[in-house]
């Protein structure tokens, strides 16, 4: 058979775009699952008799599980496949968001929170290690920004459509109502995902070339990870701690915050949705915004690892700056918006670590990134943990209001300020993989 036509002209299909909205869409579905329970949290509270320390448990118990199980199920997918794996947990994570709703005590509401954290353990290592199967090193960070800003796209309309669904159907079936996004995902992405991207059909040659040219596709035999490598790297350690300062300040918007304006700002049920979702907007404005000006600065420098490093520590410095002013202005509105800024420009560093996670981690970037994202799950843990204790210890101590819930923000502010200077000591050059594999590049 005769092959006359010319391959170099031919355009790259756009098949990796396919997988980017894959991935894009489960993070939407993951964090409208994870963050609708902070919107009902007051109606649990009340219906369940928890307190805020009480609810900081609940809220903990996924958190924990999510960080304990990261490192297995991203295993798991470097050496199976992402394609059956995620689709397993998103099926998981589905039918424990419906169950929550079902929940009778805080015993039972500990345990489905403790399974659902499990199911959704896997996505995020899944995801980075699909994208950096399909996606070439100099588009990656757009990538990765698409995926972190998407998700905090469900995250700001989680309190949102948890509101209105609330004072239609009430927070039990509210819950049933979200397990239903995740399923249909899970049928539609097993059905047209493969994890090699040289075997799908619907990638042409041009394609091929261009994804194999700078990706981390190493074929279906997956090496032992490198233990004694990887825990005495002082690199793998930091980028843990500096999104454990981070992972702290997100999950009070997560966890806490509608409570928050609730209890301290006393709005309404309907405002409080709409002033969370503000905020959590600004969280995923600052998530794209990011990975284009990462990848900008990478193009202009040629050195993404000082651009990762000195990007993070500016915009970590200034959101800790917006968070106190946030916290010092007395009109809810305006409080939101400095505190959206300050969601927006921590979670623009969310690329930078994304990235930097990709370099450290080399072949092993399941389970590596498993291991430094439960890192930063500490950080959550702590967060959630922390602030429900406070928040009654402040109440014991006779504050009420503002007064009860307004000086938790100095802790915030300061675990960013550590976050900042944590990442000016990270180099990302230095892979676990360098014995075999050295990075040439800067």
């Amino acid at each position: 058979m005769s092959h006359s036509h010319d391959f170099t002209a031919e355009r790259p299909s756009n098949a990796r775009y396919t997988v980017l909205g894959f991935m894009c869409s489960l993070a939407f579905v993951l964090y409208l699952d994870r963050i609708c329970i902070s919107q009902a949290a007051t109606d649990i509270m009340a219906d369940l008799n928890l307190s805020n320390t009480a609810f900081g448990y609940v809220a903990a118990a996924f958190t924990i599980s999510y960080a304990l199980f990261e490192v297995p199920i991203g295993w798991w997918g470097d050496k199976y496949g992402s394609r059956g794996v995620l689709a397993r947990i998103v099926i998981a994570w589905s039918i424990f968001t419906a169950m929550t709703g079902a929940a009778f005590g805080f015993v039972s509401l500990i345990a489905i929170r403790f399974l659902f954290g499990a199911g959704e353990a896997g996505a995020f290592p899944n995801t980075a290690r699909i994208l950096s199967r399909w996606f070439p090193t100099e588009s990656r960070g757009m990538a990765q920004g698409f995926v972190n800003s998407v998700s905090l796209i469900g995250a700001a309309i989680a309190p949102v459509l948890t509101s209105k669904l609330m004072q239609v159907i009430g927070w039990r079936w509210t819950f049933l109502v979200f397990c239903i996004p995740g399923l249909v995902w899970a049928a539609a992405f097993y059905w047209w995902y493969r994890d090699d991207p040289q075997t799908h059909p619907s990638v042409n040659d041009a394609e091929r070339r261009l994804i194999a040219a700078s990706t981390s596709s190493h074929g279906s035999v997956h090496p032992p990870i490198p233990w004694k490598i990887v825990l005495s790297s002082p690199q793998i350690w930091l980028m843990g701690a500096v999104l454990m300062c981070t992972a702290f300040n997100s999950y009070f918007y997560f966890t806490w915050y509608p409570t928050y304006l609730k209890k301290g700002r006393l709005l309404a049920e309907s405002d409080a949705g709409n002033m969370a979702s503000i905020v959590l907007a600004g969280g995923a404005i600052g998530c794209i915004c990011g990975g284009f000006l990462i990848d900008y600065l990478v193009r202009k420098t040629g050195n993404r690892h000082l651009c990762r490093r000195m990007y993070a520590f500016s915009a970590l410095t200034l959101a800790a700056l917006c968070l106190v002013a946030g916290r010092h202005n007395d009109h809810p509105l305006l409080a939101s918006i400095w505190t959206a800024g300050s969601v927006m420009f921590t979670l623009s560093t969310l690329p930078a670590w994304w990235g930097a996670v990709t370099d450290l981690s080399g072949r092993h970037i399941g389970a590596l990134f498993g291991l430094m994202n439960s890192l930063g799950g500490l950080g959550a843990i702590s967060s959630q943990l922390f602030a429900g204790r406070y928040a009654d210890w402040m109440k014991s101590q006779g504050y009420e209001g503002r007064a009860q819930w307004d000086s938790i923000f100095y802790v915030y502010a300061a675990m960013l300020v550590l976050g900042a200077f944590g990442w000016l000591l990270i180099n990302s050059s230095k892979s676990v993989d360098r014995d075999s594999q050295p990075d040439l590049s800067h």
